[in-house]
């Protein structure tokens, strides 16, 4: 067995003090961590907002420079995977569950319920509910994802070092990256990205109960969730337990062919030219005023920072929680690959992909929406059963959806475990399943103790919480990159 590492034992230990003050103490942990929570977004939601822009600069000045041309891997290598099955992994991975959870509710939220700036209810509204979708998961996540990812595998195949956070930071300090100092970065990665995938579960478990409750009539409630959570977690468990390259990679096919299927339907059955004239238009005003939307602070009385803070600030907080364990899984499946091809696939594919997600329900909900029905008065994880309601054939879209919500549950899960596994084995890139099994187990552990402490409200709290002293990591590991890469071309041009 791959040794296990010290990261693995202060990190579990950390995860289960936490569990242990959730069960315990339910109504202290929530009033704590919305205090935490407040903060962090009242003092640091500029600070998210710059980070994340200067990280869409940096992605884009890296691929189109001489260090494009670098090789993740040795210069004769070959990916390792095809490049469609590469694109379903690192697609799954970096969104699931989310996708489906709001694809329909935010753009309607933002349109009909509180609105960033524009009138509630107006047309610019509902126009401003789907570019502010496309920015919350688009070019800004995935950059982010890339340039750590990139990171991650340049110093892993092309340096040889492990395939741990603290080996990225090694051109800043060295040799101190294998004591105290890396077990703490180590730490703090594994502990983000423990709560970062905990918050998918949540909104999984939620999302499919939801589900059940609305074709079925199952009971909504913390028992139908834990049940759920039991189920998946055994066969996310069953998946890892088969390795990367079928169990995953098996999985994100499986995605990808139910998402397509899924937004396909919804695109003939609701109404289709409205969309297709939405996305054109709303794609347009989004590439736009990306920047403007990028530095949106609202630092006034008169501006809406609560919308700011409930949602910009939440997305990014999550995504930079979500970092390590995504840019990790990205880097292990883009062996072979240019830093060019690499980074442009990262940024462009995905965002188109989920600009038309968004185009295809935030429109066909605001659609039902004008025509009488009212989709406000439903819960999030409710509102896309609701809508498929007003569509032909609301069971079979539904069942589908069902479906794609397990699938993405499964795949997030069994990725973290595998990239958990990895972090905590000394950056092995075959982990040892008993490891996995661990960390699959107290993933879910900490997903039910988020939702029975507060629902939706204390994984949001805790999300952006655990996001924070990642983001500074983060930093450092971008300042390591260029230092690495300047070497390389420097070494090259003397050969």
């Amino acid at each position: 067995m791959k040794k296990v590492s010290r990261v693995f034992y202060i990190t579990l230990l950390l995860v289960v003090l936490t569990v242990i003050f959730g069960a315990t103490f339910p109504e202290q942990f929530e009033t704590i961590s919305g205090n935490i929570k407040a903060f962090v977004s009242t003092s640091f939601g500029w600070y998210y907002l710059l980070l994340m822009s200067a990280l869409v600069i940096l992605s884009v000045i890296i691929s189109i420079s001489p260090y494009g041309k670098i090789r993740l891997g040795k210069d004769n290598e070959k990916p390792d995977f095809s490049t469609p099955t590469w694109i379903a992994m690192l697609f799954s991975a970096g969104m699931g569950i989310g996708l489906v959870f709001y694809g329909a509710a935010e753009p309607l939220f933002n349109y009909a319920v509180d609105s960033p700036s524009a009138e509630v209810g107006s047309e610019a509204a509902f126009k401003q509910g789907l570019a502010y979708s496309y920015l919350h998961w688009g070019v800004h996540v995935w950059a982010m994802y890339g340039i750590i990812a990139l990171a991650l595998a340049f110093f892993q195949f092309r340096k040889g070092e492990p395939g741990l956070i603290s080996a990225t930071l090694k051109p800043l300090f060295g040799n101190k990256m294998n004591g105290p100092l890396g077990i703490l970065i180590d730490v703090l990665a594994v502990f983000a990205t423990v709560f970062g995938v905990a918050t998918s579960l949540g909104f999984g478990a939620v999302q499919i109960n939801g589900g059940l409750s609305h074709l079925f009539g199952v009971d909504i409630g913390f028992t139908s969730q834990f049940l759920i959570i039991a189920v998946v977690t055994i066969l996310f468990l069953i998946s890892a337990w088969t390795g990367l390259s079928k169990g995953i990679k098996y999985l994100s096919n499986t995605n990808m062919v139910l998402a397509v299927l899924l937004l396909i339907v919804v695109l003939i059955v609701g109404p289709t030219l409205l969309i297709l004239n939405m996305f054109t238009e709303t794609f347009g005003w989004y590439m736009q005023h990306i920047v403007e939307m990028s530095f949106q602070s609202a630092p006034l009385e008169g501006d809406n920072r609560e919308w700011l803070d409930g949602w910009t600030i939440f997305f990014w907080a999550w995504w930079i929680s979500w970092a390590p364990f995504v840019g990790m899984f990205i880097a292990r499946v883009s062996r072979g690959r240019t830093i060019r091809q690499f980074l442009i696939g990262v940024m462009v594919v995905p965002t188109f992909f989920i600009s038309i997600w968004y185009a295809v329900f935030g429109t066909t909900a605001g659609n039902v929406q004008n025509s009488g029905v009212d989709l406000t008065q439903y819960s999030t994880e409710l509102v896309l059963f609701n809508m498929f309601d007003q569509l032909p054939i609301p069971l079979i879209l539904s069942v589908i959806a069902i479906l794609l919500i397990a699938s993405f549950f499964i795949t997030s899960a069994d990725s973290a475990t595998f990239v958990l596994g990895m972090q905590s084995t000394n950056g092995s890139l075959i982990p040892p399943n008993k490891v996995k099994v661990i960390w699959g187990i107290a993933q879910s552990a900490v997903a039910l103790i988020l939702l029975y402490v507060g629902g939706l409200t204390a994984i949001q709290n805790t999300i952006i919480i655990a996001a924070l002293p990642f983001s500074f990591v983060m930093i450092l590991m971008v300042i390591a990159l260029f230092k690495a890469l300047n070497n390389e071309v420097k070494n090259e041009e003397k050969e």
